[in-house]
């Protein structure tokens, strides 16, 4: 377990997030609608292509324990949003239609073809979005935890675009980065770890700014494009698995309740879904618990 005594003040600081150090070769590819340079990994071989979409505040890295044991059996792409990770940080809406047009953008520039679209949180959301506007390019959803399936009332909306803005991202404070990860997990697993210290290096990037910039668009792009309404129209197969011990979903604050009526919510009414709920794991359920989640990827993509 990390407590928020551990010690990171030996953390060298980086130049820019492009020094974050990531387990597989990161490729690049320049989209030629909006211009965002997409860093991704390529990992694997197989009859059928994953695309990776990272949640809120993350970046492709949190996948490593799925596209590790997934290579073997599928060709893996695991991406960083535009703002995220090492991919270009322009100024953006942070709409989720924005973010399914780089996906389906990407699945061209690459030759893909139909894709498998796995999607934590916020990157759940996304896919979903980007099945219903480019159904050409999708050939089934795995929905990790996914963002999308609770209802917001339209003050509540109005209070997550108040509350999150670019300075409160940045003012984050070292103790808040720790919590707030320590929430993501039923038990936090030591070799979790990292997400703490390249969050906390993060702040010294010269690009980070526009790292939170995003950040808080995306929160915007959440509420302002909501899919809860159009899951009835999701018409590729779809497997959605969640924690039972979600902290995130649903809101604690906003809507407190049990994660599995969410959940139980969603997938009936995405016709013909697969529900996975998986014990004694939290909102990364994917990290969490891999052998699982990755075990049920499996089966579902057979």
């Amino acid at each position: 377990m990390i407590s928020c005594s551990t010690p990171y003040k030996s953390l060298a600081p980086i130049g820019s997030f492009n020094d974050i150090a990531y387990s597989y070769q990161v490729k690049r590819v320049t989209l030629p609608k909006n211009g965002f340079n997409i860093a991704y990994v390529d990992e694997g071989k197989g009859a059928e292509t994953i695309i990776f979409i990272h949640g809120l505040g993350s970046y492709l890295p949190a996948w490593k324990k799925n596209i590790e044991e997934l290579k073997a059996s599928y060709r893996c792409i695991a991406i960083d949003l535009p703002g995220y990770g090492k991919s270009s940080k322009e100024p953006h809406s942070g709409l989720m239609s924005l973010y399914a047009g780089v996906v389906n953008e990407l699945v061209a520039e690459l030759n893909l073809g139909k894709v498998y679209l796995a999607g934590h949180s916020m990157g759940g959301q996304i896919s979903i979005t980007t099945s219903l506007l480019y159904p050409d390019i999708v050939k089934g959803l795995v929905l990790a935890a996914p963002a999308g399936f609770e209802r917001f009332t339209e003050g509540q909306k109005a209070w997550f675009r108040d509350v999150m803005t670019t300075e409160s991202v940045k003012k984050t404070t070292a103790e808040a980065i720790q919590n707030n990860l320590a929430t993501n997990f039923y038990n936090l697993p030591s070799d979790a770890e990292f997400m703490v210290t390249d969050r906390l290096q993060m702040r010294s990037a010269s690009d980070f700014e526009g790292y939170c910039y995003a950040v808080a668009q995306s929160v915007k792009g959440m509420v302002n494009e909501p899919v809860i309404d159009y899951l009835g129209k999701v018409n590729v197969p779809t497997l959605i698995v969640f924690g039972e011990n979600d902290n995130l979903i649903p809101n604690r604050y906003l809507n407190p309740g049990a994660t599995k009526k969410i959940a139980e919510y969603g997938h009936s009414q995405i016709g013909g879904s697969i529900l996975v709920i998986v014990p004694k794991s939290g909102h990364f359920v994917m990290f969490e618990k891999p052998e699982v989640f990755n075990a049920e990827v499996k089966k579902f993509i057979k």
